[in-house]
């Protein structure tokens, strides 16, 4: 069996995982912290290659 693990913290992931959208690919994470806190995380580098 394939373990999964979350895209933000390495957790591991359960039954109640969170999809979330980044840049046109689909990651799960473990909670809803670890989901806004990749979607941050996600808007700040988009901001920062605007301005390059």
């Amino acid at each position: 069996m394939k373990k999964t693990t979350c895209a933000a913290c390495d957790c591991e992931l359960g039954p109640d995982t969170i999809s979330v959208k980044l840049g046109g690919k689909t990651v799960e994470v473990c909670c809803r912290e670890c989901a806004e806190a990749l979607k941050e995380a996600s808007a700040a580098a988009s901001t920062a290659r605007s301005k390059d």
